[in-house]
């Protein structure tokens, strides 16, 4: 007995050497911060511990552990992020939240330094000290913070960014207090309620300790947001409603300007408007000053990005809500399509700090696969508006598919005329929607990053990114599937301009591809996939706070999803989960603005062709591989069990069914398993959900009436959700 536990000693005492000699980790959610907050992808840390990305992602979710000698390799790595990206020295994600008192709690905190009597106007400041006032007769009156008792309904997940500070934005109520995130209540100095410039001080100081950190170590921490609601607009002079209905700005003569340009405050080119920028240029002395407002009663929060009631919650919910999107996407800088530009930006900063060795100074120089510059499209890539389609044709002129790429989102539906005996027996048309279609399309989809370059009789590589004029006529595909080549679904007619994606697949349905024209990106990279990341991280996440999550089965996701309404949680994540979603969209389509406003003449140059991010290309690339992955599944249903949609719009397709579910008509191996290549139903993006079921006569007479029964599955409009 003695032998036998002094062997098991032994193996224990093995055990514990083996374990103290192994390389630390930190906490698994702190290894994928790591990795975010330098801006790198899964797939990058897989080449270069040469495991594959799968791996990786075992690694950060904690399913499995790195082995020597990946092991100490990976250590060094982290440890190596985590000096240039810590997070208030230490691991904010293993801090365990604190939990809310059941009464509120005032604390205390010291008032504005004292002014020097001899500075009697405001003075610079720097990033770390209060906007100076006057000396006032009175002392003032100490600041307080109110922690409120947490809302029951507010999820509490953690967010992909921990707050700092408190938090990223506060929302105004007219009322002596302003609201942050988890019920955090500070107060108001008593100008500042009622004098813009006053409260733009106080944002910026130390009492409202507002931060919004940085998501790339190139990058610059993000602006104070301040939303005002009806109450607050009206306290600060600002009017009710814009007068100004186009411009959407107010007058250079109103008041609140004036009291904004006496205290040296500047305003962006796009004005006072719903979501006005205010600053002061950066110097030496005094750093980055810069505010952002978010005007509610002007239209701030569009209720097809957020929801229609989402501006009217109460102050605290808004600012959870506010700040749960801002923590796991990005603070707010405007319409959640500005956001989604702002955050491939954020994650892929243009430029960074790098020392000359020639000099020994400090120059600002280009950021490896980032969009460091503007470059002029293509001339199929240009809008009509562009001066290259001015340059190239007259003003009236209609370019056809052999001038323009066309790179757009399926609306298809099919022909009454061919639907089958067996189609026309069934009960349901069933609709399935494809989970952040766009999304998913933007993972590990190589773009371009510089100048496009011309070519004539290229050879065509699916590895290039650009656009090329080729002849896809002659590939014949089932009527009863839309064309993947077009966004209309019926087949070209000759030559057409079509972005990588699209030859790609061509060639890889068996098409023999001879290009006879192109334009090509040989500067090109990965450059969505940060994007991306934090995009799907924020989306499971949100759909995680309503209980829907990767491990249900599909029976539990489709209940799940039904019932999500009733969620107790609902309320703030509904609003979250559509701005992310609108976010996803809007992006995207930013990347190729139009010009906007009464005063524009087509030919002439817009602000947004001054951006590094006004990239047609990109949008053309991405909108491309959607429709390509959609056509792909399609195809494989209608391949392996001669299923074949009746109609298509974007990313929803609608099957014929003989019950309502999905599951109806979705088909399954032999050994009860999803279709392998096909739809499958679940949360993560790529994935479907259920959109809505309708009789089979309601969509037959859609068809007849030639309107897209996709459109309409849920029983509205689709336009109407955003979607």
């Amino acid at each position: 007995m003695p032998d036998e536990q002094e062997s098991l000693f032994a193996a224990v005492d093995a055990l514990l050497e083996e374990a103290a000699a192994q390389d630390p980790l930190p906490h698994p959610d702190e290894r994928k911060r790591l990795r975010e907050a330098a801006g790198l992808s899964q797939d990058q840390i897989a080449k270069a511990l040469s495991v594959r990305r799968e791996t990786v992602t075992s690694w950060e979710t904690g399913r499995t552990a790195p082995r020597p000698p990946k092991r100490a390799a990976y250590a060094r790595l982290l440890e190596g992020l985590a000096a240039l990206h810590p997070v208030n020295g230490v691991n904010a994600v293993n801090t365990p939240e604190p939990k809310a008192a059941p009464e509120p709690a005032t604390v205390p905190s010291p008032g504005p330094e004292p002014e020097p009597q001899s500075q009697p106007e405001p003075q610079p400041r720097t990033p770390h000290q209060p906007q100076e006032e006057p000396p006032r007769a009175t002392p003032p009156r100490p600041r307080t913070t109110t922690r409120r008792p947490a809302n029951p309904r507010t999820p509490a997940s953690t967010p992909t960014t921990p707050l700092e500070g408190n938090g990223p934005l506060l929302v105004l109520d007219g009322t002596a207090r302003a609201h942050a995130a988890r019920g955090l209540l500070l107060d108001l100095p008593p100008k500042a309620r009622t004098d813009l410039p006053t409260l733009i001080a106080w944002a910026l100081g130390p009492d409202a300790d507002l931060r919004s950190p940085r998501l790339h170590r190139n990058g610059k921490d993000g602006d104070p947001l301040l939303v005002l609601t009806a109450a607050a607009t009206e306290a600060l002079g600002l009017p009710a409603v814009l007068e100004d209905r186009r411009a959407l700005r107010l007058p250079d003569h109103h008041p609140v300007l004036k009291q904004l340009a006496r205290s040296k405050w500047q305003l962006t080119r796009r004005g006072f408007g719903p979501w006005p920028r205010i600053y002061r240029p950066a110097t030496a002395a005094t750093g980055r000053q810069c505010v952002q407002l978010a005007v509610l009663p002007w239209g701030a929060l569009d209720p097809r990005a957020w929801g229609e009631h989402t501006a009217g919650l109460p102050a605290p919910e808004l600012a959870e809500v506010l700040t749960t999107y801002a923590t796991r996407v990005l603070t707010p800088r405007g319409s959640t399509a500005v956001t989604g530009l702002e955050l491939m930006t954020a994650l892929r900063p243009p430029t960074r700090a790098a020392r000359n060795p020639e000099t020994n100074t400090w120059e600002s120089a280009p950021v490896p696969g980032s969009l460091t510059r503007p470059v002029d499209p293509a001339p199929p890539e240009a809008p009509d508006e562009h001066p290259v389609v001015a340059a190239l044709y007259p003003r009236a002129h209609q370019r056809t598919p052999d001038q323009v790429l066309d790179e757009e989102a399926y609306d298809w539906f099919r022909d009454p005329e061919l639907l089958t005996d067996a189609e026309c027996a069934r009960t349901h048309a069933v609709g399935i929607d494809v989970n952040m279609a766009f999304a998913a399309a933007a993972n590990r989809l190589t773009v371009g990053l510089g100048p496009a370059v011309h070519t004539t009789g290229p050879r065509f590589d699916p590895k290039v990114p650009g656009c090329w004029l080729a002849d896809l006529s002659a590939l014949t595909l089932d009527p009863r599937l839309p064309s993947p080549f077009t966004p209309h679904g019926r087949p070209p007619a000759g030559p057409a301009w079509y972005a990588t994606p699209t030859l790609a697949y061509a060639q890889e349905l068996g098409f023999t591809v001879h290009p006879t024209e192109a334009w090509l990106r040989p500067d090109h990279g990965s450059y969505l996939d940060a994007w991306y990341t934090r995009l799907r991280d924020a989306y499971m996440a949100t759909m995680a706070d309503l209980g829907i999550t990767p491990a249900l089965s599909e029976t539990e996701f489709l209940t799940a999803m039904a019932t999500a309404s009733r969620h107790p949680a609902t309320p703030t994540v509904k609003p979250v989960l559509s701005a992310i979603k609108s976010t996803v969209k809007g992006g995207i389509g930013k990347l190729r603005e139009r010009p906007q406003g009464a005063g524009y003449r087509p030919g002439e140059p817009w602000p947004a062709l001054e951006r590094p991010t006004w990239r047609p290309d990109i949008r053309a690339a991405v909108i491309s591989t959607a429709r390509v992955n959609m056509h792909r599944k399609m195809n494989k249903l209608a391949t392996a069990a001669g299923q074949y949609p009746v109609a298509v719009l974007s990313d929803c397709a609608v099957y014929l069914s003989d019950g309502p579910s999905p599951l109806d008509f979705l088909p399954r191996t032999p050994e009860g398993k999803p279709l392998p290549g096909g739809f499958r139903l679940g949360v993560s993006p790529g994935m479907v959900k259920h959109e809505g079921t309708q009789p089979l006569l309601w969509a037959v007479q859609m068809l007849d009436e030639g309107l897209n029964p996709a459109r309409h599955i849920k029983g509205h409009d689709a336009a109407a959700d955003g979607e």
